[in-house]
C-alpha cells in the first residue's frame, strides 16, 4: 500500500469517512521519497524507539517502523485512529496513542514503554503550534538522543540560525542551549495534500547529554533571553531595561559592560554562552 499516492490517500480518507482538518494543521505527504529520507536521517541507532507526533495516515510511521526497533505515535485526531490501525496493520512494532502531545505526560508514558532504551523524536509538526511542541519536547525531561522535525521553512531558518543573522531569536538560543540543530533538506509545498501556502524543511536537533553551557540559573537565563528578544528593534540595554525593569537601568548597563559588551549591541549578536554569562551577572546575588 502506497500511503503517499494521492488517489490512495483520498480513497482511504473517504472509506473511513474523514478528511484533512485545518484546525489540526494536517497536510499529508504525497511523495514517498520524502518520508523515506526523513526516516533514514532522523536517527543513527537502529535499535532506537522513535516517538512520532501526528502520524496522519501513517506514511512516515511505516518508514520508521521498517528501520527502527519500535515506534510510539501520538495522534490528536481520533478519526484517524481506525485509519492507522488499517494502514499500519502489517507492523507489530508500532503503537498509536490517541492524545494531545501538549497534554500527555511524556516522561510517564515513555518510562512505562521505553525505560532504558534509546529514544528519538521524528515528526511533521503542524505549523500553527510548532514552537510550543518543540519546547515541550526539549523541556520534557526525557533523554532524547535527537529530535527531527519538518517545519515551515522560515521556522527552520530560525532554528538553525547563528548569531548576527536576522532570523536569530529566542527560539534559536533555546534550541542551541539544549542541542545542536542542523538543516537536513528542504521540502517544497507541492509534496503535500492539501498543498500548504509555504514551503517546509526538515531540521534535526542532536540533544546534549551534558550541556556545554551551564548558567547558574536556567530560569534567569531564559528570563534574560526572553527580555532581550521581547523588543527586537531595541538595543540590548533598552530591551533588558524594558523586560527586566525591576533590576534598574544603571545595574543593567553595568552588567552588560562587565561582560565586555557595548550597551548599544543588539541581542542577536550574543551566543548561548554570552547569554549565560550575562544572566549570571544580572542576577548575581539574587
Amino acid at each position: 500500500m502506497n500511503l503517499c499516492d494521492i488517489r490512495t490517500v483520498r480513497d482511504i480518507l473517504a472509506a473511513f469517512g474523514t478528511q484533512t482538518k485545518k484546525n489540526f494543521g494536517q497536510n499529508f505527504l504525497i511523495r514517498r521519497e520524502i518520508p523515506e529520507r526523513i526516516a533514514e536521517e532522523c536517527c543513527d541507532a537502529r535499535d532506537s524507539v522513535i516517538v512520532e507526533i501526528g502520524p496522519g495516515i501513517g506514511c512516515l510511521t511505516a518508514e520508521l517502523a521498517r528501520r527502527y526497533r519500535r515506534v510510539i505515535a501520538f495522534e490528536i485526531d481520533k478519526t484517524l485512529i481506525p485509519v492507522l490501525k488499517f494502514t499500519l496493520g502489517e507492523f507489530r512494532n508500532v503503537e498509536v496513542i490517541e492524545g494531545d502531545i501538549m497534554e500527555v505526560d511524556l516522561q510517564k508514558v515513555l518510562a512505562e514503554r521505553a525505560a532504558g532504551e534509546r529514544i528519538s523524536v521524528c515528526a511533521n509538526l503542524p505549523y500553527y503550534i510548532t514552537t510550543p511542541i518543540l519546547m515541550r519536547l526539549i523541556e520534557s525531561g526525557v533523554p532524547f538522543d535527537s529530535i527531527t522535525v519538518m517545519v515551515q521553512a522560515e521556522v527552520a531558518d530560525r532554528l538553525t540560525a547563528t548569531p548576527v543573522r536576522g532570523d536569530y531569536g529566542a527560539i534559536t538560543v533555546a534550541v542551541r542551549y539544549y542541542g545542536q540543530p542542523r538543516l537536513l533538506f528542504p521540502v517544497g509545498r507541492d509534496n503535500f495534500l492539501p498543498a500548504p501556502k509555504v514551503d517546509s524543511a526538515v531540521v534535526r536537533i542532536d540533544l546534549y547529554a551534558d550541556k556545554p553551557v551551564k548558567p547558574q540559573s536556567e530560569k534567569d537565563f531564559f528570563k534574560t533571553v526572553k527580555a532581550t528578544f521581547g523588543q527586537r528593534r531595541k538595543t540590548l540595554a533598552n530591551a533588558l531595561s524594558a523586560g527586566l525593569s525591576d533590576l534598574g537601568k544603571d545595574e543593567i548597563n553595568r552588567a552588560i559592560t562587565d561582560c565586555g559588551f557595548d550597551p548599544q549591541i543588539r541581542g542577536e549578536k550574543l551566543s548561548v554562552a554570552d547569554f549565560a554569562a550575562l544572566s549570571d551577572r544580572l542576577f548575581r546575588g539574587k
